[in-house]
C-alpha cells in the first residue's frame, strides 16, 4: 500500500510566548501543498533476517539522519506499542526539501500512521491519531487530515481555517529552496515574542492583495539577519510579479503566490531548487 505524504507552508507564522517547558506558543495558517515524498508498506515475510520490525529504505534526496531516527520508524514503534502490528518492510522517497520548513518528515510521520491505520484495520480514528502524531513533533498533527487549518499552542492546537483556499483557488505557488540550512534553534533564540496587530487566521480571510502589509513570519528577521541571500529571493519573487511572497517555518524555503504561472522561475533563481504547484 502506497501514500503520498505532502508537504506544507505556514501563511503567516508568529511566535507569541516562551512556555515553561521549553518550547514557544505559536499562531500560524497551516496550508498544505502539492509537493510530495512517496511512502510504501509491504509486509515482511518470516523468513526475512532483520533485527528490526520496520525495516525502512530511503531513496530519493538525502536524508540527514540514521534511519531508526526517521519518523517514519517511529511512528511504527509508536503504534506498536498500543496495537500489534506485523512486520514491515517500509519505502520511503524523499522529494520534499529538507531543512526547508516545508514540514517533509513530519508530514512522512503522521502519513505512515494514517497508512498502518487504513492497512491494518486499526481503526484508530482523526483525533485519536492526532494525539499519536503530536508525540513524534509539533507540527506533526496537521498532516492526519492535512487540510487549511489555524494552529497554535507548539502547533499542535488545530482548529479549522477559514478556507483561505477561496482566496487562492486558480494561483499557483512557486516554491524557490536554496543549498541553505538554517538553525531553527538559533532562530528562536533571537525572536522576541509578541502578538501580532491582527492574528494571521483573520488576515487569510481578506483578499491577497492586503497579506503584504497584514500577514509575516516572525522567523523572517532573524533568519534574514544571518542569511541575507534569502531576503534577496523574496524580493525577487515580488520582482517576479508574487502577489505575496514569505518565507516558510524557520527556512530556508521561500514561497510566492502568483496569479499566473511564472514560467522563469527555475531560470531565475538557478542555484535553487525550484517547484511550482496549482493551488
Amino acid at each position: 500500500m502506497i501514500t503520498f505524504p505532502c508537504a506544507k507552508i505556514n501563511l503567516g507564522l508568529n511566535v507569541v510566548a516562551e512556555r515553561q517547558d521549553g518550547y514557544h506558543d505559536i499562531e500560524t495558517v497551516f496550508y498544505p501543498v502539492n509537493l510530495t515524498d512517496a511512502l510504501e508498506i509491504k509486509l515482511m515475510s518470516d523468513e526475512f533476517p532483520s533485527d528490526v520490525d520496520c525495516d525502512l529504505k530511503v531513496t530519493g534526496n538525502a536524508v540527514d539522519c540514521d534511519e531508526r531516527s526517521n519518523l517514519v520508524v517511529k511512528a511504527y514503534s509508536l503504534l506498536a506499542a498500543d496495537y500489534k502490528l506485523p512486520r514491515i518492510h517500509a519505502h520511503l522517497v524523499k522529494r520534499i526539501p529538507m531543512q526547508a520548513g516545508l514540514g517533509g518528515g513530519s508530514s512522512d510521520g503522521a502519513f505512515m500512521i494514517r497508512l498502518l491505520d487504513e492497512r491494518f484495520r486499526l481503526n484508530i480514528g482523526i483525533a485519536e491519531m492526532e494525539r499519536y502524531a503530536a508525540k513524534l513533533g509539533s507540527d506533526c498533527a496537521f498532516f492526519i487530515e492535512a487540510a487549511p487549518a489555524y494552529a497554535s499552542g507548539r502547533g499542535e492546537i488545530l482548529e479549522p481555517a477559514d478556507e483561505p483556499k477561496g482566496n487562492l483557488d486558480g494561483y499557483y505557488m512557486a516554491i524557490v529552496k536554496p543549498d541553505i540550512a538554517v538553525s531553527t534553534g538559533q532562530a528562536y533564540k533571537e525572536i522576541v515574542c509578541h502578538k501580532p496587530a491582527k492574528c494571521c487566521r483573520d488576515v487569510v480571510r481578506q483578499p491577497i492583495e492586503t497579506w503584504k502589509d497584514d500577514l509575516c513570519n516572525d522567523f523572517e528577521k532573524p533568519v534574514f539577519k544571518a542569511h541575507p541571500e534569502l531576503s534577496d529571493i523574496k524580493g525577487k519573487l515580488y520582482k517576479l510579479g508574487a502577489s505575496y511572497a514569505q518565507m516558510s517555518g524557520s527556512g530556508s524555503a521561500l514561497f510566492g503566490i502568483f496569479r499566473n504561472e511564472p514560467l522563469a522561475l527555475a531560470e531565475s533563481f538557478p542555484e535553487c531548487q525550484t517547484f511550482t504547484v496549482k493551488l
